[in-house]
């Protein structure tokens, strides 16, 4: 990497690179550029899945969307060639601050005012981002919003074929005709992130304000209410099926914590946008879960050495999936 970067004039610091903890996808390490830190982002190692990991797209859109959102951090350098680091990379601009997980900072935890000001912030960040207009960024031609949704229910249900063996056959089955019956028509598009949550933030150490959001390779544009519909797959809530508290991605279920609906009501008032009937969304974005958690399990099956925290996620992507269809049949929400 350091003569592929010599040869724009940039100079790679001598102090080895810190890779960044947590998350089962993209690999992340600090570095030094031109004695400036910077984030060095590359994909896996392995096969990986149809749109995923895709650094020429988030590179694209990190080189551009700082401009308008300032949560975004800016893309530096996109590198194509595979024979650099074993697959394409980026160096993108390092925002230094805390990432919250699963668990509150000690000190933290337990207070209702964090909760509700973490749970505002995200609302905030999110109804900022589709509030970007893509055209006047260069974005205007990004991803192909018409007929989004239908795409993204194809998309997830082919995924979900491929680990089909891992699911109950007649609750997949079900599940995946209750969604294509329920397709709405296009909304007007906005720019996605495709995964916002609150582990692809970074938070201000001691205010916990927003210092950037993260994660973009999976951005595009589309109905703003899947960015909605992910965000609250993973947001549990106290009374939720234990699958929900085990997917241990936010401690939404603390105190101070808005609810799911108190979070699509904020959304209303601040991006002015109707939701109306949810529930599509809500299945798919579960339904998403299910699948991305049978996927790190056969992930594991074909390398458990490798891949040895995926071990139980069989279950899990199971009962998210049999959550799904309880929320399809009008049982749960």
């Amino acid at each position: 990497m350091a003569r592929y970067l010599a040869r724009s004039g940039t100079i790679l610091g001598p102090a080895p690179p810190q890779q960044f903890a947590g998350g089962f996808g993209n690999l992340n390490y600090l570095i030094e550029l031109d004695g400036k830190p910077a984030v060095l982002r590359r994909p896996p190692n392995g096969p990986l899945p149809p749109g995923a990991n895709d650094m020429a797209r988030e590179y694209r859109i990190l080189s551009s969307l700082w401009r308008a959102y300032p949560l975004a951090p800016r893309g530096l350098l996109y590198c194509a060639e595979p024979g650099v680091l074993g697959a394409p990379f980026q160096i993108i601009e390092y925002r230094p601050g805390i990432v919250i997980r699963d668990t509150l900072p000690p000190g933290l935890a337990g207070r209702a005012e964090v909760g509700a000001a973490l749970s505002r912030q995200l609302v905030e960040s999110l109804a900022m981002l589709h509030a970007v207009d893509p055209a006047q960024i260069g974005l205007g031609a990004l991803g192909r919003p018409a007929g989004f949704l239908g795409r993204t229910v194809e998309g997830w249900v082919t995924r979900g074929t491929v680990v089909a063996d891992l699911t109950n056959p007649r609750v997949f089955a079900e599940t995946v005709a209750w969604l294509r019956c329920r397709v709405p028509e296009d909304a007007k598009p906005s720019l996605l992130h495709s995964d916002f949550k609150l582990d692809n933030m970074i938070h201000e150490p001691k205010t916990l304000s927003p210092v950037a959001v993260i994660d973009w390779d999976m951005g595009t544009r589309g109905d703003p209410l899947w960015d909605l519909a992910v965000l609250l797959s993973y947001w549990a809530e106290p009374g939720d099926p234990a699958c929900m508290h085990r997917l241990r991605q936010m401690p939404t279920a603390q105190p101070g914590f808005l609810s799911r609906r108190e979070v699509i009501d904020l959304y209303q008032r601040l991006s002015g946008r109707a939701v109306g009937d949810f529930t599509l969304y809500r299945v798919l974005s579960v339904f998403r879960s299910a699948i991305v958690f049978l996927q790190l399990f056969d992930r594991y099956r074909g390398d458990p050495g490798r891949n040895a925290g995926c071990a139980g996620f069989d279950t899990l992507g199971r009962e998210l999936l049999d959550y799904s269809f309880e929320i399809a049949c009008g049982r749960a929400e």
